[in-house]
């Protein structure tokens, strides 16, 4: 976040717009301090801003339960009715596929992730915990409303690329909430003619995305699913230092929120070698849905022109020995030149 902040500053020099930016320090500190990650009011104050740049607010000594409670960022997300997390898996020149012989440009997908349903609706429990008879409950919610907005926007992305939409359950299993999403999929299918369909189960679209990646164009899936898959192709591109995300809901006026789609790293947090990329790319997707097409276009250019440059900076993750600090102020130069 340290690292992004100032670029967009100066993205707004440049091509003149100004942010006000307020910062909220909620995540894990809050949480010590509060026993909650975020204060209970919090998305009524987000309501007036145009957009939510997201940091990661996880830590060990958050039990997962409470992060996977409606609070923290899922917490905006619900309350926001934020329903769609978009998450592009795009190879830059410059960087090496673990996967022989793909380069530039070959891998470019775009991700419509269910995030609203699902597991995330967190509807279960557990009962007689420790004892013999302990039982633990977990259900999947679907509705007709949940599944058809967000098939429909992953069927208009399609139409505006290449034509190809790839849905992904495991409705052999899951045959009432995965084969239901499966059906409204054909449904709406027959309303675009010029997209042609693929349906694959979850356990074969991991295969074929080691196999066939660059046969991927726009993929929509339930968020477990989605949740899975999505840190695979991200390392068939790099890895999560260049996977962004945006937590929309076009149909409502309210703020986006745009994250890495990475969780936290407290091992290594304050220590400047996070790759901040991931981050910038996730602000320059901010900056394209809040009109500013141009700024958003440069930082992706930058990022595009840093990645390509054989004595570009890189941290660790991605092969090179450079600092988050380094790469941000790289980054900052290009954008100004």
């Amino acid at each position: 976040m340290d690292a992004t902040v100032p670029l967009l500053d100066t993205l707004g020099e440049k091509h003149g717009f100004g942010l006000e930016t307020t910062r909220y320090n909620w995540g894990a500190e809050h949480y010590f301090e509060h026993e909650t990650l975020i204060p209970e009011e919090e998305p009524d104050q987000l309501l007036d801003k145009d957009a939510i740049l997201h940091g990661a607010t996880g830590h060990p000594d958050v039990p997962n339960h409470v992060e996977m409670k409606p609070d923290g960022h899922h917490k905006i997300r619900y309350e926001l009715d934020l329903f769609v997390d978009i998450r592009p898996a795009y190879l830059f020149e410059g960087i090496d596929s673990p996967l022989a012989g793909y380069q530039d440009q070959d891998i470019d997908i775009r991700w419509y992730q269910e995030n609203s349903e699902g597991v995330y609706a967190n509807i279960g429990g557990r009962l007689n915990r420790s004892g013999q008879t302990e039982v633990a409950v977990q259900s999947g919610v679907f509705t007709r409303k949940g599944v058809e907005r967000v098939v429909r926007l992953a069927f208009k992305s399609a139409q505006s690329r290449d034509g190809k939409l790839t849905s992904i359950t495991k409705s052999n299993a899951l045959r009432h909430t995965h084969g239901f999403w499966d059906e409204v999929v054909e449904e709406i299918a027959h309303e675009y003619p010029d997209v042609s369909v693929e349906y694959l189960f979850v356990d074969a679209a991991a295969l074929h995305l080691v196999q066939r990646p660059e046969e991927f164009d726009v993929v929509v899936a339930p968020n477990l699913v989605s949740d899975i898959l999505t840190d695979l192709s991200a390392g068939l591109v790099g890895g999560l230092g260049l996977a962004p995300s945006g937590n929309l809901n076009p149909s409502e006026d309210v703020p986006g929120m745009f994250e890495p789609i990475h969780g936290s790293a407290p091992d290594i947090a304050g220590n400047d070698v996070a790759n901040p990329l991931a981050m910038i790319l996730s602000a320059a997707m901010m900056l394209e849905d809040i009109g500013e097409s141009a700024a958003a276009a440069d930082l992706h250019e930058s990022v595009g022109a840093q990645l390509r440059d054989d004595s570009g900076p890189r941290t660790a993750d991605i092969g090179g020995n450079c600092s988050t600090t380094e790469v941000a102020s790289d980054l900052e130069q290009r954008i100004r030149h």
